[in-house]
């Protein structure tokens, strides 16, 4: 298969390491609060698992999400595993609000990563990416990110490695300001 002729543009069959954004329509806070970020953030372990999708890093907001994951001849197509993640959360936070048919996502972007180097540093920007909101001053302790779970579970000099490599240069889409306001109601 070749590219999908959507914008932005997709590249969806072939195996590799891949990093995945999307934001909510119109960067509305649809996730907020622990229950919903909860939900979403086991929602897409469990549904990278069943699609055989190896997440290697992933971080959820009330309003986007990244992830960096490992695809093998395997896995599901990522469009399918796309898909299949925003029409049921989409479902799921629509009846919880009551309405029917609310677009909930956007559109999504993908990179497949084929340098060592590129990887590293998505590694880093996804593990890190609730510290680059302001919302932890320590990536481990955003409970809905596997920065915590990297901490405790990669070597100490590979920890140290990704943590610290440079995100300066990434383009990626990430103008999402995470307004917590909502929890308060």
């Amino acid at each position: 298969m070749g590219d999908w002729p959507h914008s932005p543009m997709h590249r969806l069959s072939e195996a590799g390491a891949y990093m995945v954004t999307c934001g909510t329509y119109l960067k509305l806070p649809h996730f907020h609060g622990t229950e919903r970020l909860r939900y979403l953030s086991e929602y897409l372990l469990r549904l990278a698992a069943d699609y055989q999708w190896n997440l290697q890093a992933w971080a959820v907001f009330p309003n986007h999400y990244h992830f960096v994951a490992l695809a093998s001849p395997q896995s599901s197509p990522l469009v399918s595993f796309i898909r299949t993640l925003h029409s049921d959360t989409a479902f799921a936070v629509n009846q919880w609000d009551g309405v029917a048919g609310r677009q909930v996502w956007y559109q999504y972007w993908e990179t497949q990563l084929t340098f060592e180097r590129s990887y590293f540093a998505r590694l880093s920007y996804v593990h890190r990416n609730a510290v680059l909101h302001g919302l932890v001053r320590e990536p481990s302790l955003y409970p809905w990110c596997s920065a915590g779970w990297f901490q405790r579970g990669a070597s100490t000099s590979f920890y140290k490695t990704i943590m610290k490599f440079g995100i300066e240069r990434l383009k990626i889409p990430d103008d999402f300001e995470v307004d917590w306001s909502a929890d308060a109601a």
